[in-house]
C-alpha cells in the first residue's frame, strides 16, 4: 500500500468498529426485554455464540491473512460487520437475532490476527503505532454503551444497530477506494523474522506466551466485565447507575490513554523487559484491588486496566519481532484466540465466585492468574534476553 499513515487511519477505525460493534446488544437488550417479552438472562445469553466465534473464528481467519489478500478480508470485515448489524436491526424473532450476533462475531473475529498485522506493515514507529492503535480499540468499548444508550432512547433500539452498519459500510466503501494492494501480497512478504529463532527457543517462547494469553485473557475479562459491578459494591452505597457507568467509562479511558505512554517506553526500553514490568504492575494492582475500598479502589482499578490495555500493546510488538511476516497472522490467530475464548470462562467464574465470597473472592482468583501471567512473561523476558545477547553478537560489525 502507497500511503501508510492512510492506512493505519483504517486500520484504527476497524479496531474502534470491532470493539464498539461487540457491545451493542449488552446495551440495547434492556430495551428488548418489553418488545420480546422475555428476561435479561434468556435474552444476553444470545449474546454467548457472538463472544465464542468471535474467539473461535479468528483461527481461520489468521490461517487466511497468511495465505490471501489481508486487505481483502479487511474489507470483508467492514462489509459483514456491517450486514450483520443490519440483520440484527431488522430482526423480526429470537432466532435471526441469534444468527445475526453469531454472524457479527465471525466478521469481528477477522480484525485482531489480520488488522494487527496490517498495521505492523505499515508502522513507522512500532511501539508508537501499536499503542495508538490500541487507544482506538479501548475508545471503542469504553464509549458503545454511552452512544448506544442514546441512540436507543432517541431512536429505538433498532437503530442503535442500524447507525454503526452504516458506518461500517461507508468506512468499508472509502477503505476500497483509498487503499491499494501494494506490499500487501502474499509474495511481498518477509519470511524472515527480524531476530531468527532456533527451534528450542521458539518452542519456549511460544510456550510462554500460549500461558500468559490465557492467564491474561481471563485477567482483561473478569476485571473489565466486573468493573461496574465491583464500583456498585465497594466504592460507595447507593451511588445512582448512571454515576457507576460514568466511573466504570473514566477507570476504563485512563488505562486507554495509558497505552500512549506505553508506546513511548517501547523505543527507549527493549520490549520483552517493558513486557515483564507491566506484568507485574498488573499483579500488584489487581492484588491491591482485592482489599481496596472507596478511592483507593478506583486508583488500584486505573492502574490495573492502564497494565491490562498496556501489556496487550507491548505483547504484541514483542511477538512481531520474533515472528516473519509471512506468517505472523496465524501466530497472532493463536494468541487472540487464546485471549478471546477466556470471555466465557472468566464469565462463568465471576458468575461461580461472586456468589460464595463477593467480589473480594472473585479478585483474589483473579490475582492469582495475574501472577501466573507474570511469570509466564518473566520467562518471556529471560528466554528473549539470551536471543538478543546472541543477536547483538552475530550483527557487531568486525574490528
Amino acid at each position: 500500500m502507497k500511503h501508510p499513515r492512510r492506512n493505519l487511519g483504517f486500520i484504527n477505525a476497524a479496531h474502534f468498529l470491532d470493539h464498539y460493534v461487540l457491545l451493542v446488544f449488552p446495551t440495547v437488550v434492556i430495551g428488548l426485554e418489553l418488545e420480546l417479552n422475555r428476561g435479561y438472562g434468556e435474552l444476553i445469553a444470545l449474546a454467548t455464540a457472538c463472544f465464542v466465534a468471535f474467539g473461535l473464528f479468528s483461527l481461520p481467519w489468521g490461517w487466511l491473512g497468511d495465505h490471501w489478500s489481508r486487505r481483502k478480508l479487511m474489507a470483508i470485515f467492514f462489509f459483514g460487520a456491517a450486514a450483520s448489524l443490519a440483520a440484527a436491526a431488522a430482526t423480526a424473532n429470537m432466532i435471526v437475532l441469534a444468527c445475526s450476533l453469531f454472524a457479527l462475531g465471525v466478521f469481528a473475529a477477522i480484525y485482531h490476527p489480520v488488522g494487527i498485522t496490517v498495521l505492523l506493515a505499515n508502522a513507522k514507529d512500532r511501539g508508537r503505532d501499536v499503542a495508538m492503535n490500541g487507544v482506538w480499540g479501548n475508545l471503542g468499548v469504553a464509549t458503545a454503551p454511552a452512544v448506544t444508550a442514546l441512540i436507543a432512547t432517541a431512536y429505538g433500539w433498532r437503530w442503535a444497530f442500524a447507525a454503526p452498519a452504516v458506518v461500517c459500510a461507508a468506512i468499508g466503501v472509502a477503505y476500497l477506494l483509498l487503499t491499494e494492494e501494494t506490499h500487501e501480497k502474499k509474495a511481498d512478504r518477509s519470511q524472515h523474522a527480524e531476530v531468527a529463532l532456533n527451534w528450542r527457543m521458539a518452542a519456549v517462547i511460544f510456550a510462554c506466551f500460549a500461558v500468559a494469553s490465557l492467564a491474561g485473557g481471563l485477567v482483561f475479562n473478569t476485571i473489565t466485565v466486573a468493573i461496574p459491578k465491583i464500583v456498585d459494591e465497594r466504592f460507595a452505597a447507593d451511588i445512582p447507575l448512571a454515576w457507576i457507568g460514568l466511573v466504570a467509562t473514566f477507570i476504563l479511558l485512563f488505562g486507554g490513554v495509558a497505552q500512549i505512554t506505553v508506546g513511548r517506553l517501547l523505543s527507549r526500553i527493549q520490549p520483552h523487559l517493558l513486557f515483564a514490568c507491566i506484568a507485574l504492575m498488573q499483579a500488584i494492582a489487581v492484588a491491591w484491588a482485592t482489599i481496596a475500598t472507596g478511592p483507593a479502589l478506583l486508583a488500584a482499578l486505573a492502574i490495573a486496566i492502564a497494565a491490562i490495555y498496556g501489556q496487550i500493546t507491548v505483547g504484541d510488538v514483542v511477538i512481531a519481532r520474533y515472528t516473519a511476516d509471512a506468517w505472523r497472522g496465524r501466530v497472532y490467530s493463536v494468541r487472540f484466540f487464546l485471549s478471546f475464548i477466556s470471555s466465557g470462562i472468566a464469565i462463568s467464574l465471576i458468575a461461580a465466585l461472586h456468589g460464595r465470597g463477593g467480589f473480594g473472592l472473585v479478585l483474589a482468583v483473579t490475582t492469582a492468574f495475574a501472577v501466573v501471567f507474570a511469570v509466564s512473561t518473566i520467562g518471556v523476558a529471560l528466554v528473549a534476553n539470551r536471543i538478543e545477547a546472541v543477536h547483538s553478537r552475530r550483527v557487531q560489525p568486525a574490528e
